[in-house]
């Protein structure tokens, strides 16, 4: 049955996962909320700057009106980065539509979001300002999934999590396709904190990556070390914020994630972290509030860094121990050097 949808975020990841729809032979509207992007793609088919190469079929719209977008829909997908995120949700509140609650909601956002009460994961921080009809309500969608590679049919698994097991079954069988396996989950939480917290240990990866070029002390055997400390890290924190099932980390939504997170080429966090090696892409900022307020002028987003300053903020008043989450964080935040990465894991 062919429904219609509406992808609220004009990237990479938004026009991949609109292409993958389309393709269904669902009706989609593409929302941007640059106009003179919106006008590029309804000319050229392409969203060249930020999947190029890849075709937007014709049962794509793109749409630079976020009312219109959202209106006529039976279903939401927010494919809007982290920190841009609730603007969007604060913005489609007065829609008719919205207030009836008459289009199921999810979102692809990796990251934490501040609260008025404090750091929140997604699906919370958007229930806090949506109808209460939505609350429990709302899907969470997942995996190793980069978006250049969705674009041209790679076979790719994504996780539908929800509280509510109908709406992740629901998402589930609208998203599932010929180059689509996706399975539903019920721990919203487990997957929300593997979503963020695997940018922030690809952003370590990045750091060793490039330190590989110039110090002979590491190597694989380095990396691997860090990638088994940064999965247990990732476990360690879902656990302490409340996630139901231990075996989210080890699926596609933990372990899958993290993977490729960590060793494509297409991960902005991984190219991050090498770049504060080899490029010294920190040096202009003075800490980790700095580098988030002038994020653009990195000139893509390594969601990351936020990530890395919430979750060190989620966890200051538990007791529990993540020392690369951490190191990330103090390099970051200009306290410590990337070459220090290594001498802090001998002394751990």
């Amino acid at each position: 049955m062919s429904e219609q949808i509406a992808v609220l975020g004009a990237g990479a990841y938004g026009t991949a996962i609109a292409r993958s729809l389309a393709y269904k032979g669902h009706h989609i509207t593409l929302w941007s909320h640059d106009k003179n992007h919106v006008e590029t793609l309804i000319r050229d088919r392409e969203n060249a700057a930020r999947l190029p190469g890849i075709r937007i079929p014709e049962n794509i719209r793109p749409e630079g009106s976020l009312k219109d977008a959202c209106t006529g829909k039976d279903a939401l997908i927010f494919a809007v980065p982290s920190l841009y995120l609730m603007s969007v949700v604060r913005q489609i509140l007065g829609f008719e539509d919205i207030i009836e609650s008459i289009p199921r909601i999810a979102s692809v956002t990796k990251g934490f979001i501040p609260g008025r009460t404090g750091i929140q994961f997604v699906l919370e921080a958007m229930e806090a300002y949506l109808p209460g009809a939505y609350k429990n309500h709302l899907v969470y969608v997942s995996g190793p999934s980069h978006a250049e590679e969705m674009g041209r049919d790679k076979l790719t698994g994504l996780i539908s999590a929800s509280a509510d097991g109908k709406n992740a079954l629901w998402f589930r069988n609208l998203l599932q396709g010929p180059s689509l396996m996706v399975f539903p989950s019920l721990d919203v939480i487990g997957v929300q904190v593997s979503a963020a917290a695997k940018n922030i240990i690809a952003i370590a990866f990045g750091i060793l990556d490039a330190l590989k070029e110039i110090d002979p002390l590491v190597g694989d055997n380095t990396e691997s070390l860090l990638f088994a400390a940064g999965l247990n890290e990732i476990q360690t924190l879902g656990t302490a914020l409340g996630s139901t099932h231990p075996e989210t980390f080890t699926s596609i939504a933990g372990v899958g994630d993290l993977d490729v997170t960590c060793h494509s080429v297409h991960g902005r966090n991984r190219r991050f972290g090498r770049q504060i090696v080899l490029k010294g892409i920190l040096d202009g900022f003075s800490d980790i509030d700095n580098l988030i307020d002038r994020i653009e002028e990195i000139g893509y987003l390594p969601e990351g860094v936020p990530a890395t300053k919430y979750a060190w903020e989620l966890v200051q008043n538990k007791s529990i121990r993540l020392p690369v989450i951490q190191r990330v964080f103090k390099i970051l935040n200009r306290e410590m050097e990337p070459l220090e990465l290594i001498d802090s894991f001998r002394s751990a």
